[in-house]
């Protein structure tokens, strides 16, 4: 055989793999004329919309027109489903996995009793029981078992007593209607400490580059410093913010409340009968503070000690310090001016969908029995 006629020969050989293939892996091409283009796979609204428009009548190139995907692509595609008679994705091949059924059932049963057990120890485990894997193989199988390992979060220590408490308000209050949330004002106080660890922060870095001053954060001893804020906000959008100096005891916070409660309910257009949330700080309840807050005639929301995850504030301060960070200040002043500028910058609708995701904390506690 001449070696010129080879290619003319194996044409066909070629042309049949291709067709193959390419009906065992329906797809949409985001860059038709690469052949060695990724591809993205067909939703199942879209497959399910081929089929109906190819009843209907209409031509796959019409199909395809319709629905963006290429005209081969709805072609293949309904003699797939004119073979199998079902839009879903066909059984593949793959490599058998090297957990046995037993075995995930033991890994997944270990993490279930204990959360703090590590890869390493799952190893250990299954080697033990004559299976050897990797610690990704151990990752993939429980992320297939929807487990997924991630840092602790940290919350305050809770007692008997504030479990009980925590748990009574969320049944009390899980059927109060929007509108009650939507016309509360909630308060807390925060500090941010100028040169301190107020958010994580990534950063997109070449090798060998994570000393850059661009690719790191500067900090000094004891944080360089720090400030104290008091905030408030409603549904309709933040309230004040103010920055106080002093160490904020029952007398400053009957002042702070005195020259910037009612003038943050006046701007937020708060509705009569609005409330009042504070969290269980002693100067909030103090009897002075009390008493200040009955003659003003103000209602305020019994709280339970120890909740700042039912305190919505609490996301904004951590979007206020992820900004502020951001900013990087330099000194005490600008961290002051970059707070209130960035704060007054929390769009009205991050306070809205805050307010109306209320209710799912309050299902969340009693799903958690109280924690």
């Amino acid at each position: 055989m001449r070696l010129h006629l080879l290619p003319v020969l194996m044409a066909p050989v070629l042309t049949h793999y291709r067709y193959k293939r390419h009906l065992s892996t329906i797809s949409v091409s985001h860059t038709p004329n690469s052949t060695m283009a990724k591809t993205k796979e067909l939703s199942k609204d879209t497959r399910d919309k081929i089929v109906d428009l190819h009843q209907a009548g209409k031509t796959e190139y019409a199909i395809g027109k319709t629905l963006g995907v290429m005209k081969s692509t709805v072609g293949a595609f309904i003699r797939k489903w004119k073979t199998y008679k079902t839009t879903d994705n066909l059984p593949r091949s793959g490599a058998p996995c090297k957990i046995s059924p037993h075995g995930v059932k033991m890994i997944t049963r270990t993490v279930s009793k204990n959360p703090r057990t590590t890869q390493g120890d799952l190893v250990n485990d299954l080697q033990r029981a004559g299976t050897t894997v990797t610690k990704a193989t151990i990752s993939n199988t429980l992320r297939r078992q929807g487990l997924k390992s991630c840092t602790a979060r940290r919350v305050p220590l809770l007692k008997k007593v504030n479990v009980h408490a925590r748990l009574r308000f969320a049944r009390e209050h899980l059927d109060d209607p929007e509108e009650d949330w939507e016309n509360m004002l909630w308060s807390d106080e925060t500090r941010i400490e100028l040169f301190g660890r107020n958010t994580g922060s990534r950063v997109w870095k070449r090798k060998n580059t994570e000393l850059h001053l661009k690719n790191t954060i500067p900090t000094v001893k004891h944080g360089g410093g720090n400030i104290m804020l008091w905030g408030c906000f409603s549904a309709k959008g933040p309230g004040r913010l103010i920055c106080v100096k002093e160490r904020i005891n029952g007398t400053m916070y009957r002042e702070i409340l005195s020259e910037n409660l009612f003038p943050s309910a006046w701007a937020l257009k708060m509705r009569r009968g609005w409330v009042f949330q504070h969290d269980n700080d002693p100067k909030h309840t103090a009897r002075a503070t009390k008493e200040w807050l009955r003659k003003k005639h103000i209602k305020v929301l019994e709280w339970p000690s120890q909740s700042p995850d039912l305190n919505p504030i609490e996301n904004l301060w951590r979007e206020l310090k992820v900004y502020v960070a951001q900013r990087q200040p330099q000194n005490i002043t600008a961290l002051e001016e970059i707070c209130m500028e960035e704060w007054a910058k929390i769009p009205a609708t991050v306070c809205e969908k805050l307010v109306k995701s209320y209710r799912k904390r309050l299902a969340s506690v009693i799903a958690n029995k109280g924690t």
